[in-house]
Order: C-alpha cells, then sequence, then structure tokens
C-alpha cells in the first residue's frame, strides 16, 4: 500500500498482461496506467480510515491517515457494489457498462467528499465545546463511528491525559460531554527500551493511556477509540495490549481486542444516537 510498491510493480504486471493479451487493443500503457491506478486509490482510500496505511514505504513507516471514513461504510460500499454488479450483466462493448462505472465512481467519490465536509463541521463544534469548558489540548484526532459518517467522535490530547467526546451532525444542540482518562506515562518506565515495545508506542502516534494490571500494564490504543463510549455508562477501547515479564524477564505481549455485544437493543441505541438522541 505505499507509491513505490505502484510505480515498480504497475510496469511488471502491465507487461505481463500485455504478454498475455497481446491480441487485445489494450496497449502496455492501458495495462500499466489500469495497475497503477489501482493500487494508488486503493492506498489513498486506505488512508482516508482511521487505521490510516504507510504511504511512503520504505522512506518512512508513518501511518497516513485522515480519519475521515470509517474502515467498513455500507453507504460508499454498497452503492458502488450493486452498479459494478449491474454493469458486469452488460456485454463489455455495451456503453451502459461504462455509464454504470461512472456513475458508481461519482457516487462513491461524492460520499469521500461528504465524509471531509462532515469531518470539517463535528472539528468545529468539538473545537469550540472544549474551548467553552476551559479544556486545552495540544491535538486531537477525530473520526467518525462505525458505519456511518454522521455521529463523530474526538480524543484530545491534553496535558496529563485524553478527553473524548462524541457528538453527531444530527444532534439538537451543540453541547459535548467530555470523559477524561489520565495518560500515566509512568507506567511505561521499567519497560522502555524493548523495541516491540517502542514500535507499539509509534504505531499509536503518542495516543495511549496506560492502566496497571496484576501482573504488569495494560496499553490502550485511542487512535481506533470506542465502539460504544456514546454510552452515557462509557465504554472500552477497542484495542488494547496486555504487557508483563514472564518468569525469564522476557517482554510479552498479548493483544485484547473488545467488541460490545451487538443485538438489537444496542443497534436500536446506536442508531438512536446516530440520529442525535443524546
Amino acid at each position: 500500500h505505499s507509491f513505490l510498491f505502484a510505480i515498480v510493480m504497475s510496469p511488471v504486471l502491465g507487461w505481463l498482461l500485455h504478454r498475455l493479451y497481446r491480441r487485445q487493443q489494450a496497449t502496455y500503457r492501458d495495462w500499466t496506467l489500469l495497475f497503477f491506478l489501482g493500487f494508488t486509490t486503493h492506498a489513498i482510500l486506505d488512508s482516508f480510515t482511521t487505521w490510516g496505511t504507510q504511504l511512503f514505504w520504505p522512506f518512512s513507516n508513518y501511518g497516513v491517515a485522515f480519519y475521515n471514513i470509517f474502515v467498513v461504510d455500507p453507504f460508499y460500499t454498497v452503492p458502488f457494489l450493486l452498479l459494478v454488479v449491474v454493469a458486469a450483466f452488460y456485454h463489455r462493448s455495451n456503453p451502459v457498462r461504462q455509464k454504470l462505472n461512472y456513475v458508481a465512481l461519482a457516487i462513491s467519490s461524492a460520499y469521500i467528499v461528504f465524509s471531509f465536509v462532515a469531518k470539517a463541521s463535528a472539528n468545529k463544534v468539538f473545537e469550540q465545546a472544549m474551548e467553552r469548558q476551559g479544556i486545552s489540548y495540544s491535538s486531537y484526532i477525530s473520526k467518525p463511528t462505525p458505519l456511518n459518517t454522521l455521529l463523530w467522535t474526538v480524543t484530545a490530547a491534553g496535558e496529563d491525559g485524553y478527553y473524548t467526546g462524541f457528538y453527531s451532525l444530527l444532534d439538537p444542540d451543540k453541547n459535548i460531554r467530555f470523559a477524561f482518562e489520565p495518560k500515566q506515562e509512568q507506567l511505561l518506565q521499567p519497560y522502555r527500551g524493548q523495541p516491540k515495545l517502542e514500535r507499539l508506542l509509534d504505531i499509536t502516534k503518542g495516543y495511549y493511556t496506560v492502566e496497571k494490571t496484576a501482573d504488569g500494564i495494560a496499553l490502550n490504543d485511542l487512535r481506533f477509540g470506542q465502539f460504544d463510549g456514546w454510552r452515557k455508562s462509557g465504554g472500552e477501547y477497542v484495542f488494547k495490549y496486555k504487557v508483563w515479564r514472564d518468569e525469564q524477564g522476557d517482554l510479552q505481549f498479548e493483544e485484547q481486542n473488545y467488541r460490545p455485544k451487538v443485538d438489537k437493543q444496542y443497534l436500536n441505541s446506536y442508531y438512536n444516537r446516530i440520529l442525535g438522541q443524546k
């Protein structure tokens, strides 16, 4: 998912396909351009998500992420997929097929543009709310909640910890309740210097909190946030890493993924929250 991969591999794969389908009208340039656009647009789309991707690998391991769309969003995928499937039933020489593909690209691209507009709108509300409440922050990450671009969450880095809040574009007001969690970075000191831990901290981009456990510590990755943090009872972080030393003194890691129980009651509550019912 890097630009270098697209630059290097597109001519190679273009040459292979051109050799394989030499009797077709498509030229070597056509095949190369097909692969290049496929690789680059895929990588750029990945950078829009909360995961992000290493666009500039191997020169940089930094995960580029714009946080404007969730990893899975049916409003982006389903219309595009349906139109592509419909287009597949037409003969490849039929102009309707090309029109359907263009419409699919137009709808999905328009939704991406909307996600950026929605993010900017939510950011403005978050910033104004933090200013009203006297919350001082050095940076923040805002991102959409699962499967939509209406309900947004923010994680703001304060002096000693992080503030988390939720806002829907359909909320009747702009009052946001922020939850605070201390960073407790000092709990990391006995484990610093271990390459795997340092790599994990780099991946979080500094957005993490640490908890004390019975046999070590637990590291919360705040970038992905909480699936159910919008609930009045609060929520749990999606990605948590348990860190401890074994009997030989070696550092051990265990990834613990949290998923809320997604039942009818949860879906109804989540749907209502997206619609602005706090």
